[in-house]
C-alpha cells in the first residue's frame, strides 16, 4: 500500500515502540488521524517535551528533570537502604507496592557479555562511588530472576562486599494467589530453598 510520505513516517515511527508491529502501528496512526487529532498533538508535544527535559539523576540514574530525581531529594527516604534494579520500570513497580522507603540505583540493564554489556555499561563506577559516600548500610539486589539478572546480582554482591557492606537478594518464589500446579520448576525450587519457619 502506498501511503503519503508523512503517514508512512508516522507509521514507521510508531513501530519503535515495544510490541508494535506494522499492523498495530497502522491502526494507531489511523486512530490518531481520524478520531483523536488533539490527542495526537498532545502525544507529540509530550514525547518531545520528555525527550528534551528528562535526563538521569546523578545519584541513582533514574529519570529526572534536574540534577537529582524526587526520590533522591526527598527527606522522607531512608538513605541507609539502597535497592538496585535493572530499569526505571522496576522502581515504579516497587514504589507501587508501598513497602519500601529507601533509595534506588538503576542499572539501566544487566550484564550480558554476548550483547556487549559489561560493568561500564551498567554504571558500576557510579555505584561504587555511591557506596563509598558512607550513607548506605544495606544493599538490596532486586535484579530480575533471569540468568543475566542472577549473574548481575552475583557481580554486584562482590562489589558491595569489597566496599565492606552487606547485600541481600529479594526473595523469589510462588506468587501470592498462584497455584502450585501452574508454577514452573525453577520457581518452585527457589521457593523451597528460600522457605521460612512459621512455627
Amino acid at each position: 500500500m502506498l501511503y503519503p510520505p508523512s503517514l508512512a513516517r508516522l507509521i514507521e515511527a510508531l513501530r519503535c515502540l515495544p510490541g508494535v508491529g506494522p499492523k498495530t502501528a497502522q491502526r494507531m496512526a489511523f486512530h490518531l488521524l481520524e478520531r483523536d487529532t488533539d490527542g495526537g498533538r498532545e502525544l507529540a508535544a509530550s514525547v518531545t517535551g520528555a525527550i528534551e527535559c528528562l535526563g538521569h539523576c546523578r545519584r541513582c540514574r533514574m529519570f529526572a528533570e534536574g540534577d537529582l530525581c524526587p526520590t533522591c531529594t526527598s527527606t522522607q527516604r531512608d538513605r541507609s537502604l539502597l535497592c538496585v534494579v535493572e530499569s526505571p520500570a522496576d522502581v515504579v513497580a516497587i514504589e507501587q507496592s508501598a513497602s519500601y522507603r529507601g533509595c534506588y540505583f538503576v542499572l539501566m540493564g544487566h550484564l550480558s557479555p554476548l550483547d556487549g554489556i559489561g560493568p561500564n555499561e551498567i554504571g558500576i563506577d557510579a555505584f561504587e562511588a555511591l557506596l563509598r559516600e558512607g550513607e548506605v548500610r544495606e544493599v538490596i539486589l532486586a535484579t530480575n530472576p533471569t540468568v543475566e539478572g542472577e549473574a548481575t546480582a552475583h557481580f554486584l554482591s562482590n562489589v558491595v562486599s569489597q566496599c565492606g557492606l552487606g547485600a541481600s537478594r529479594i526473595a523469589h518464589g510462588v506468587p501470592v494467589g498462584g497455584e502450585l500446579e501452574y508454577v514452573d520448576g525453577g520457581t518452585l525450587a527457589r521457593a523451597l530453598t528460600g522457605r521460612q519457619r512459621i512455627g
